[in-house]
C-alpha cells in the first residue's frame, strides 16, 4: 500500500481524489493500472478521445480485437465504440472495490461521447444512454461537453440516472449553468422516483489551458504589469469556481436534494499539466487543494506530485477576493475573460474531434491490415 507520508497520501488525506487522466489496454492488461492504484493513490481513471487515439496507434494490445472486428466486417465507428468501451470496462472492474469503499464517490472511470456530438443535445443523450447501457457498470461516467446544447443533454442524462462527468469547462458563468443543470437533472430523477444517492457527477473545469491563452495576451501587451499578471488566471478562476460550488450547493434548493439522499457534484480539476515548463510542474495541484474535489492528472503531473509536490492543506478557501482581484487586474489589461473562455470552448471541442478523426483513421488502418 502508498505510504502515508508520500504527498499524494497527503492530497487524498486533504480531500482530493486523485484520477489517473490515462487509459490504455496495455495498462489494464500489465496490471499497471492496478500498480499505479497502489503505489500512487490514483481513485479513478479519465479518458478522452486523444487518450484513445494515442493508446491505439501504439503496442499490439488491441491487435486481437481489431483482427474479430475486421472479420466480423464491422464499421470503423462501431468497431471503436467496441474498442473503447471494453477498455472502458474492464478498467471499471479494477476499480469495484474503491467504488464501494467510497460509496460510489470515487473508482469511477469516465468515457466521453462522440465529441461531434458537442452542439447535438439529443444525439449526446442517445450516445450517453448507448455507452452506459454498454459497459452496464454503476462506477463508469459518461463525459459530456458543457457547451449550450451540452446543458440540456445533462440535465436529460442525470435525471435518467445515469452519472455523468461534464467535460471542457473554462468559464464561472457556464459552471453556474452546469450546476443547475445537475440539479435539475436530479429534480427529474426523484420525480422519477430514481435513488438519488446511486447518480453521481463530477464538474471537469480546466485550468492550464486559462493560462496559456491569457499569458499569451498578457505577453502581447508587453509591459511589466501585464506581465508580472502571467500563469496566475488559472488558479484564480478555477477557485473561483470552488467558491461557486460552495455557494451553489448551501442553496435552499441543493440542500433540499441532498436531504432526499443526492451527492454534491464535485469540482474536478482538468488540464492540470503545466503548458510552460518556467513553471513549476506541481503548480496546478498543490494550488488546488480543498475538500470535496477530484485532480485528474496526466502521468507525467502525477510523478511529480508524488515525487516533490509540496501538500500545505487548503490552499482555495480564503483566496476568493485575492482571486477576483487577480481577474479584475486581467481585464484591465484589456484582455476579457469571457472571449477567452468562449475561445478555449470553442477550441477544446475541435481538439476532441481532431482527436476523434484520428481515431477513426487509426482503428480504419488496423481493420484494413487485419483483412490483409
Amino acid at each position: 500500500m502508498a505510504d502515508n507520508s508520500t504527498p499524494t497520501a497527503a492530497l487524498s488525506a486533504a480531500g482530493v481524489s486523485i484520477w489517473l487522466d490515462d487509459l490504455s489496454r496495455e495498462r489494464i492488461k500489465s496490471e499497471g493500472l492496478q500498480k499505479i492504484i497502489a503505489a500512487r493513490n490514483v481513485v479513478g481513471v479519465t479518458t478522452n478521445p486523444t487518450i484513445f487515439a494515442s493508446a491505439l496507434a501504439k503496442g499490439e494490445a488491441y491487435d486481437q480485437q481489431v483482427a474479430e472486428l475486421a472479420a466480423q466486417g464491422t464499421g470503423v465507428t462501431d468497431a471503436v465504440f467496441e474498442i473503447t468501451t471494453d477498455d472502458v470496462a474492464d478498467a471499471a472492474a479494477v476499480f469495484e472495490s474503491i467504488y464501494e469503499e467510497s460509496k460510489g464517490f470515487d473508482g469511477r472511470v469516465s468515457i466521453e461521447v462522440e465529441p461531434g456530438l458537442a452542439h447535438d443535445a439529443q444525439g449526446t443523450i442517445d450516445e450517453a444512454q448507448r455507452l452506459w447501457d454498454k459497459i452496464s457498470r454503476p462506477n463508469v461516467m459518461i463525459k459530456i461537453p458543457a457547451t449550450v446544447e451540452g446543458l440540456e443533454a445533462i440535465a436529460t442524462t442525470i435525471g435518467k440516472g445515469i452519472s455523468v462527468n461534464v467535460t471542457l469547462i473554462f468559464s464561472l458563468e457556464r459552471y453556474a449553468a452546469v450546476i443547475d443543470a445537475y440539479l435539475t437533472g436530479l429534480e427529474t430523477a426523484k420525480a422519477a422516483g430514481i435513488d438519488l444517492s446511486t447518480i453521481h457527477s463530477v464538474a471537469s473545469f480546466f485550468v492550464s489551458r486559462v493560462d496559456s491563452e491569457i499569458d499569451k495576451r498578457l505577453d502581447a501587451v508587453g509591459t511589466d504589469e501585464a506581465k508580472a499578471l502571467k500563469s496566475k488566471a488559472g488558479l484564480a478562476n478555477a477557485r473561483l469556481a470552488y467558491q461557486l460550488f460552495e455557494q451553489q450547493f448551501a442553496t435552499d434548493r441543493a440542500k433540499a436534494l441532498l436531504d432526499a439522499g443526492a451527492n454534491v457534484q464535485r469540482p474536478l480539476w482538468a488540464s492540470t499539466g503545466v503548458k510552460d515548463p518556467s513553471l513549476p510542474d506541481t503548480l496546478y495541484v498543490t494550488g488546488l487543494v480543498a475538500p470535496h474535489t477530484v485532480n485528474t492528472m496526466p502521468e507525467k503531473t502525477l510523478e511529480a506530485t508524488f515525487d516533490h509536490g509540496e501538500i500545505t492543506g487548503d490552499t482555495i478557501t480564503g483566496t476568493y477576493e485575492e482571486s477576483r482581484q487577480l481577474l479584475d487586474a486581467v481585464e484591465a489589461q484589456g484582455i476579457s475573460i469571457d472571449e477567452v473562455t468562449a475561445l478555449l470552448e470553442k477550441e477544446g471541442v475541435e481538439k476532441f474531434v481532431v482527436s476523434w478523426n484520428e481515431l477513426l483513421d487509426t482503428v480504419t488502418a488496423a481493420l484494413e491490415a487485419a483483412k490483409k
